[in-house]
């Protein structure tokens, strides 16, 4: 996993600040067990959070507070993950050389993969290896992200009265959410695909390595837009269609054709990518494992796998993550689980520390 680690934390929430709502996780280790102590969520407006970059902070400080009152959340220390334009996810062959001499020559190896200044960027780097093609290469995974941005998440945290400890990225969160879930899966190629509002977080792991990563700007609210115009009713009520809901006076029918229609854009762009992994590593996808709110819509799952011609299932965050029944309402942690993705591995990333 790659982050930037800000100082030493043991006791953590994770916050996955996404386009469309706010999501807060505490997991907590008990002996053996891992536990789900505490999980909130709350919407943002619309336009408030926009390709990753926060355009209006205060919907999400408000958001983040109304669910630290509703969950009595006592931790003050977060993980929180970026995504989007300001963020460069690149893997890169580079001469082989150990982690210090990486550190000091890495801002002159890196210019010709950043398209900022240097001075513009916090750098991060894992070295995963040799190179597969050549013996005196080794793959490196470089992650280039803009001061400006993480510094309005961390003022954003800080205003909401918490202490960011540590930056993530957010296909990085999914696949320390999905290792720790899905150890007997990390000796296959698995595509993490997280769909959300308007990102969709793609992550295929070879070999229980990430080897591609891309963020794409469409999600689900294309589907609710297309509802909306083409059935003539207000977001609310086409997000409440796409989710499978009647409405009196309404085809579902109609509604599940156009859900079809609108997914096509979505899945293309699921299907390019997996394409580009293997084109460049000739080696093929064995599964999908999909998470994101747009998973609440009935079919997309199966439209998914039928395009891709790739097994697909939805992912399971709290797999091995377990919670007491009388915090939590079994149907609705169901109900919520296609969210909390992300949020699961950030909330993972220091639950072990001792």
């Amino acid at each position: 996993m790659l982050s930037t680690l800000l100082f030493e934390s043991k006791g953590v929430i994770g916050i996955d600040i996404g386009t469309s709502s706010v999501k807060i996780l505490e997991i907590q280790e008990s002996k053996k067990n891992f536990y789900l102590k505490n999980f909130g969520i709350a919407k943002v407006p619309r336009e408030t959070v926009v390709n990753g970059m926060v355009i209006n902070a205060d919907p999400v400080i408000e958001a983040i507070r109304e669910i630290i009152l509703r969950r009595n959340i006592k931790t003050k220390n977060v993980v929180l993950s970026i995504s989007g334009h300001p963020v460069i996810v690149k893997k890169i062959s580079l001469p082989v050389m150990s982690d210090e001499q990486l550190e000091e020559s890495i801002p002159f190896e890196v210019q010709q993969y950043i398209p900022f200044a240097l001075e513009e960027v916090n750098l991060d780097f894992q070295i995963l290896g040799p190179s597969e093609d050549k013996r005196d290469q080794m793959s490196v995974m470089l992650v280039a992200a803009k001061k400006v941005m993480i510094n309005e998440y961390l003022n954003l945290i800080s205003t909401a009265g918490l202490n960011t400890v540590v930056v993530d990225i957010d296909v990085f969160a999914l696949e320390n959410m999905f290792e720790f879930n899905y150890p007997t899966e990390l000796d296959k190629n698995v595509a993490l695909i997280d769909i959300g509002a308007s990102v969709i977080n793609i992550n295929v792991l070879q070999g229980g390595i990430s080897a591609f990563t891309r963020d794409v700007f469409i999600g689900g609210h294309q589907i609710t837009e297309d509802i909306q115009r083409q059935m003539n009713v207000t977001y609310d009520q086409a997000e409440s269609l796409k989710l499978g809901k009647e409405a009196e006076g309404v085809s579902q029918e109609t509604v599940k054709s156009l859900v079809q229609k609108s997914s096509l854009s979505i899945i293309g762009e699921i299907q390019r990518s997996l394409d580009f992994f293997s084109s460049q590593t000739s080696h093929e996808v064995n599964k999908i494992y999909l998470g994101g709110g747009v998973m609440k819509t009935p079919q997309l799952i199966d439209l998914i796998q039928e395009r891709t011609g790739i097994p697909a299932e939805g992912v399971d965050p709290l797999k091995s993550i377990r919670y007491d029944k009388g915090d939590f309402d079994a149907d609705y942690i169901k109900e919520m689980s296609p969210f909390m993705a992300v949020g699961v591995g950030l909330a993972l990333r220091r639950a072990g520390d001792k």
